[in-house]
C-alpha cells in the first residue's frame, strides 16, 4: 500500500511554522555569544542552552547502530516519542490509535490525552500478533499501530513476518517499541527502515545502558518522520547534562554488551529455577530482562515477596495474564534472595 506522509499528518502540524530558537539561527561556533539572552559568566558548565538538534550525540549513536544520523530522534524517554507521534498523526476526536493487550501502557495514556480513540485487538494466547482480527478492525480513521516487541508483559518478540505484512497491508503508521531489543537473540528491525517508510522504531536507553534515570530514548525512522518529530518537539527537550553523560556513557558499549550476556545467562537460570517451584504454573520464554511467572496464588506470592523486602509487578489483571508477577532479572545475588524467598512458600 502506498505511504502518503503529508496525507497522514494533522492540516496544522503540516501547515507548522515551528519555534525557532537562537541555536536553531545560529548552529556553528562562536567567540562571543549575545544572542540566546543567557547568562555570560560561566560559573557552571550549564550556563548556555544545549545543542537542540543533538547532532553530536545522533552521529555518535549513528556509528553504533549503523544508521544514518537523521533517522534518529532523541527525546525525554521513548515516551516522548509516542506523545509526538500521536500528537502530529491523530486528530483529536477524529482518529484512533490500535493496541495489541496485554502491551505497554503508555500508548493507551497518551491516545487518552490527546483525545484519540482506541482500538484494541488481543495477542492470540501464544502471545503473537492475530494478523485477521488487526486487518479486519483497521479502519479510515485509524493513524498507528503500537506494537511492542520484545513485548511488555509478555516478554516474547513478536513474529517479524507478522509485522511486514501489517507493514504493507496499513496505510498508516506502525510503531514498534523494541525498549527490551538488546536482550534478545534476534536482532531488531532497523534493516526494514529502509525498505518500509511507514515503520517507526522506539529504543531507550533505560534497559540495557542502565541509565534510567537519565531519560533519554530514540525514534529511528525515514527521514521524513524524524524531521516532523523534531518540527514539534519542546526545543531543548534534552538537558545538555543528559546529552554530555550519554555522549561519554556510549563510550563504554563493550561493558555493556558484558552485562546484556550476563543477564541473559541469569535470565535463563531464573528461568528454570522457577519451573522447579511447586506454586509455579507455568514460565513463559522470553527476550527482554524480565520473566512472565503465572503462580498458583500470586497476590499471596506478591505479599510474601514484599514481607522479604523483593517488590515483583503484579500484571495478573492484564488480559491474557491472569495469575502472573512480572518478575525482573537482577543482579545475581538479588535473582538467589528471590529464588530462596519463593521456595519457602
Amino acid at each position: 500500500m502506498t505511504f502518503d506522509l503529508d496525507a497522514l499528518l494533522r492540516p496544522n502540524i503540516r501547515q507548522l511554522k515551528p519555534y525557532t530558537s537562537a541555536r536553531d539561527e545560529f548552529q556553528g561556533r562562536a567567540r562571543i555569544y549575545l544572542d540566546a539572552n543567557e547568562n555570560p559568566f560561566d560559573d557552571s558548565p550549564f550556563h548556555r542552552y544545549p545543542d537542540p538538534h543533538h547532532t553530536d550525540l545522533r552521529q555518535k549513536i549513528s556509528s553504533l547502530i549503523d544508521l544514518p544520523a537523521d533517522h534518529i530522534f532523541l527525546g525525554s524517554g521513548s515516551d516522548e516519542a509516542i506523545d509526538l507521534l500521536i500528537r502530529a498523526f491523530c486528530t483529536p476526536g477524529e482518529h484512533s490509535i490500535l493496541t495489541c493487550p496485554p502491551t505497554y501502557g503508555m500508548y493507551e495514556v497518551q491516545a487518552n490525552i490527546h483525545d484519540v480513540g482506541i482500538q484494541q485487538v488481543l495477542l492470540t494466547p501464544e502471545f503473537q500478533l492475530d494478523e485477521p482480527a488487526i486487518l479486519q478492525a483497521l479502519r479510515p480513521f485509524t493513524r498507528i499501530i503500537f506494537l511492542c516487541s520484545p513485548n511488555n508483559p509478555t516478554g516474547n518478540l513478536l513474529s517479524r513476518t507478522s509485522i511486514k505484512r501489517l507493514l504493507e497491508a496499513f496505510h498508516g503508521i506502525v510503531v514498534v517499541d523494541e525498549a527490551y531489543v538488546d536482550f534478545a537473540d534476534q536482532p531488531g528491525l532497523t534493516d526494514l527502515l529502509t525498505t518500509q517508510p511507514n515503520l517507526v522504531l522506539l529504543r531507550t536507553f533505560s534497559k540495557a545502558w542502565g541509565l534510567a534515570g537519565l531519560r533519554v530514548g530514540m525514534a529511528l525512522a525515514n527521514p521524513s518522520i524524524i524531521n516532523v518529530l523534531y518540527r514539534i518537539k519542546l526545543p531543548y527537550n534534552l538537558s545538555q547534562a543528559a546529552q554530555s553523560y550519554l555522549y561519554t556513557a556510549l563510550d563504554s558499549h563493550k561493558a555493556i554488551n558484558q552485562r546484556i550476556n550476563l543477564i541473559r545467562t541469569e535470565r535463563r537460570r531464573v528461568a528454570q529455577q522457577l519451573s522447579s517451584l511447586p506454586n509455579v504454573l507455568q514460565v513463559y520464554p522470553s527476550d527482554a530482562n524480565f520473566l512472565l511467572v503465572r503462580f498458583i496464588d500470586p497476590q499471596s506470592t506478591y505479599r510474601h515477596l514484599l514481607s522479604n523486602g523483593i517488590v515483583v509487578r503484579d500484571r495478573s489483571r492484564q488480559p491474557l495474564c491472569e495469575g502472573c508477577l512480572r518478575i525482573t532479572i537482577g543482579t545475581p545475588a538479588e535473582n538467589d534472595q528471590l529464588l530462596q524467598a519463593l521456595a519457602e512458600i
